[in-house]
C-alpha cells in the first residue's frame, strides 16, 4: 500500500489507523463519522505542530573549484583577481589557511572527498577516469623503454563498493544533486546516479573538462536538450540550474554537489572580462594573466548566484556551505590553442609564496583554499591554521548534519573541533603521488613519483627511485620558517628524516599504496616494420635501399635523431658512412630536462666508406641523440650505426 504525504513532508501509512491490536485478536471500534473526522483532523493538527517544532536537518552545499590556487582569491591575498562573492562566503564562516587536497591532481582528490579515503587506498592516483578502459585493480605500469622508474597504474573508475557521502545523506532523507564536473568514471555503474546522486546536470561524466571551451555552443555536453545561447558561459548556466534546485527543495534537506568546471583549461573566458583584466594587469606582478582572471571572475559569479538563491529561499540559517579546490593552481604558461594571442607566455596564475603548482608534490600542488560556513556554529569571519585534508570533508559534513559515520574505517577525521575552536584534530597530512617524471612535463617543479608527510611544521618528501642508482631521494622543509620550500634541511636533520620516513612508510603500508620501483634503463627495441629502425630524419630525406641508408640533404643542417631518453652515458657512437663531399660532422645530444645541446665533432673525408667512432662524455640521461652529416654534404650512405651504453649495445643494420 502506498504512503501519502499529509503535511510538511510527514508520511503516514493508511493501515496505521485501521485498528488496535489487543492480545492475539484485532478489534475494530465503530464510531460516528463526525467523531472520526474530528479525531483525524485533531491528529493532523498535532502532527503539523510537531513538524513545525522539529527543525529540519541542515542543507549542505559543497562547492569544488577545479585547479584554483591557494592565492587566487581576494580573501587569500590576491589583489588582481576579483572574488567578492567568495570573499563574502569567507566573511560568513571560517577560512582555513592550511588545507590540503589529498593529491596534486583532480580525480584522486574528488574520490577522497566522496569517500573519506586516501587516493592511495582507493587506487585512483591520477586523473584518468575519463578514459574508455576500465582499470579496477592496483598495480604498476608495464615496463617502458627509456624509463628509469615504473610508476603506478591508476584505477580509471571509482569502484561501486565504496560508500559515498551522497549515499549516506540520501539514506538519511536528503535530496541529492550533482552539478558540473564528475571525472570519476562513466559507462556503467560509475556515474553520479550510481553513487548516490538523484539528480545530475549537465550529465557529462565522460569528460575531464569543458572540451571546446566554456562559452556556448558547448561541445562537451552530449545531451541535445541542453543548449545555450551563443556565448553563454557554462558556469552561469550551471549556477542558474543549481539555484533552481535550491528553490525547488527549500522545504526539505538537500545535498548539492556544485563541482565547477572553472578554472581548468581550456583557457577561454568572456571577452569583455578579458579586456577588463588586461587593462588592470600589472606586468610586474606575479598574477597578471587576464584570461585566467576572467575565468576566476566567472567562478565567483556562479558562487554569487548560489548564495543569492540560498538567501532568497530563506534557508541561510540552516545551510552549510563548504568551498574547496581539487588541487593547486596552474602556475605555468597555458598550453592551449584557445589562449588569445599575447598571453601564451604568461603563467595562468602564481601560488607564491608557495613553490610550484598543480601536479607538483611541493606546497603549490596541494595546499588549497578552504572555507566552511556553518550558521550558528562557526564564528563569521574567523580563520583557522588547523591542518585539514580533503579526506576530512566526509566525516566533518556528516557530524555537522548529526549523522553517524559508517562502520568501515575512514582516513578522514572530523574537523568539527577546529570549526568550534576546540582544537586541531589532524596532526599529519599525507599525500601519495606515484606518477610523473621529468620527461613528461619539464616545466613542473616537483612532477615526479613521490610521496610526502607533513607533521606539525615539518614536511618530508620522498622521491621514489630518483637517485643515480635508483635509490630514493629525500627533502625536508620547515614550513613555518620556509613556506616556499627553498631550504632543504634533510642533511642537517638526519634523525628527523628517519622518524618521518618511518611514519610515512607506515601510511604507505596501511593504505596498500603502489610504490614506484627503479627500472634500469634499456635501449628501445626498434620496430621491425620501420625501415629506419627508429631514426628520424630532420632537414633531410632518408630511405633504405640495397642494404644501406641513403640520406639526402634538404637543409643546411641535416641530421638523424634517435631518442635515448633516460639512458645514461657515457655513450660511444660508431657508424660506417660514405659522403659525396664535406669533412666535419658532429654527434649532438640534448639531455633532459632543459634540452640544452652538447656536441662532439667527427671527421670524415669523401673517399669511400669509413668507420667513425665518437665518445659522448656524459654520465647523466642522454635524451635525444643526433648524428649530423658533414657540413656541405649533399648525399650520405650509411651501412650501420652502433650505440654502446652501460646498459648494452644496439647495432642498427639497414636492410
Amino acid at each position: 500500500m502506498r504512503t501519502h504525504v499529509i503535511s510538511n513532508g510527514i508520511k503516514f501509512h493508511p493501515m496505521a489507523f485501521v485498528g488496535a491490536k489487543v492480545g492475539a485478536a484485532r478489534h475494530v471500534f465503530l464510531l460516528p463519522l463526525g467523531m472520526v473526522l474530528g479525531i483525524f483532523l485533531l491528529f493532523l493538527g498535532l502532527v503539523s505542530q510537531a513538524a513545525e517544532e522539529t527543525p529540519l536537518p541542515p542543507n549542505v552545499i559543497l562547492i569544488l573549484a577545479d585547479d584554483l590556487g591557494w592565492r587566487d582569491l581576494g580573501c587569500y591575498g590576491s589583489s588582481f583577481h576579483e572574488t567578492p562573492n567568495i570573499d563574502q562566503l569567507a566573511a560568513r564562516g571560517m577560512r582555513f589557511t592550511q588545507a590540503y587536497a589529498a593529491n596534486p591532481l583532480c580525480s584522486p582528490t574528488r574520490a577522497s572527498i566522496l569517500t573519506g579515503l586516501y587516493p592511495a587506498r582507493i587506487g585512483i592516483t591520477a586523473p584518468v577516469c575519463h578514459l574508455s578502459e576500465e582499470v579496477l585493480e592496483k598495480g604498476l605500469e608495464p615496463p617502458r623503454p627509456g624509463q628509469t622508474v615504473r610508476v603506478a597504474r591508476s584505477l580509471t573508475r571509482l569502484r561501486p563498493e565504496y560508500v559515498t557521502l551522497a549515499e549516506i545523506l540520501s539514506s538519511a532523507g536528503y535530496v541529492t544533486a550533482h552539478f558540473g564536473k564528475w571525472h570519476l568514471g562513466h559507462s556503467g555503474p560509475y556515474e553520479p546516479k550510481d553513487q548516490g546522486f538523484q539528480f545530475d546536470w549537465p550529465h557529462a561524466p565522460q569528460v575531464a573538462g569543458p572540451g571546446g571551451g566554456y562559452l556556448a555552443p558547448w561541445r562537451f555536453i552530449r545531451d541535445p536538450n541542453i543548449q545555450g545561447e551563443p556565448g553563454e558561459h557554462i558556469e552561469d548556466r550551471m549556477a542558474k540550474e543549481a539555484a533552481g534546485f535550491i528553490r525547488q527543495h527549500r522545504h526539505q534537506p538537500f545535498y548539492l554537489n556544485y563541482w565547477c568546471y572553472s578554472v581548468h583549461g581550456p583557457w577561454t573566458a568572456k571577452p569583455e572580462l578579458v579586456e577588463y583584466f588586461a587593462r588592470k594587469a600589472d606586468p610586474r606582478a606575479n598574477q597578471r594573466n587576464p584570461v585566467y582572471a576572467a575565468m576566476v571572475k566567472s567562478l565567483d559569479d556562479a558562487v554569487g548566484t548560489l548564495l543569492r538563491a540560498v538567501d532568497e529561499a530563506g534557508i541561510t540559517d540552516r545551510t552549510i556551505i563548504v568551498f574547496f579546490s581539487d588541487n593547486g593552481g596552474y602556475a605555468y604558461p597555458p598550453r592551449s590553442q584557445t589562449q588569445p594571442p599575447g598571453y601564451e607566455s604568461i603563467p595562468a596564475t602564481s601560488n607564491a609564496p608557495l613553490r610550484s603548482g598543480k601536479a607538483s608534490i611541493y606546497e603549490g600542488g596541494t595546499r588549497v583554499p578552504c572555507i566552511v560556513v556553518w550558521p550558528g556554529k562557526v564564528p563569521p569571519g574567523s580563520t583557522s591554521d588547523a591542518l585539514l585534508s580533503s579526506v576530512d570533508l566526509f566525516p566533518t559534513i556528516l557530524e555537522m548534519c548529526g549523522i553517524a559515520l559508517p562502520e568501515h574505517p575512514l582516513d578522514g577525521v572530523s574537523q568539527v573541533p577546529a570549526l568550534l575552536g576546540k582544537g586541531q584534530p589532524r596532526q599529519i597530512v599525507f599525500c601519495h603521488f606515484p606518477h610523473g617524471g621529468a620527461s613528461r612535463d619539464n616545466r613542473i617543479d616537483g612532477f615526479l613519483p613521490s610521496a610526502y608527510i607533513r607533521e606539525g611544521d615539518w614536511k618530508l618528501i620522498r622521491f621514489f627511485a630518483a637517485g643515480p642508482n635508483g635509490e630514493d631521494r629525500f627533502e625536508l622543509y620547515n614550513l613555518r620558517e620556509d613556506i616556499g620550500e627553498t631550504q632543504d634541511r634533510s642533511a642537517e636533520e638526519p634523525e628527523r628524516v628517519q622518524q618521518l620516513t618511518k611514519k610515512l612508510n607506515t601510511l604507505l603500508q596501511q593504505t596498500e599504496a603502489v610504490i614506484p620501483v627503479f627500472q634500469p634503463a634499456t635501449l628501445p627495441t626498434p620496430d621491425p616494420k620501420d625501415p629506419l629502425l627508429g631514426w628520424k630524419p630532420r632537414g633531410c630525406e632518408a630511405e633504405v635501399r640495397d642494404g644501406r641508408l641513403f640520406v639526402r640533404s634538404t637543409s643546411a643542417s641535416p641530421f638523424l635523431g634517435y631518442a635515448l631518453g633516460q639512458i645514461r652515458g657515457p655513450v660511444q657512437v660508431r657508424l660506417e658512412i660514405r659522403v659525396d663531399q664535406g669533412e666535419n660532422g658532429r654527434i649532438e645530444w640534448l639531455p633532459p630536462p632543459d634540452r640544452q645541446p652538447h656536441q662532439q665533432e667527427f671527421r670524415v673525408i669523401p673517399d669511400g666508406f669509413q668507420t667513425v667512432a665518437v665518445q659522448v662524455p656524459w654520465n647523466k640521461p642522454v635524451g635525444i641523440l643526433r648524428v649530423y652529416l658533414p657540413a656541405g654534404a649533399k648525399l650520405a650512405e650509411i651501412s650501420w650505426i652502433e650505440i654502446s651504453t652501460p646498459q648494452g649495445v644496439r647495432r642498427f643494420e639497414f636492410r
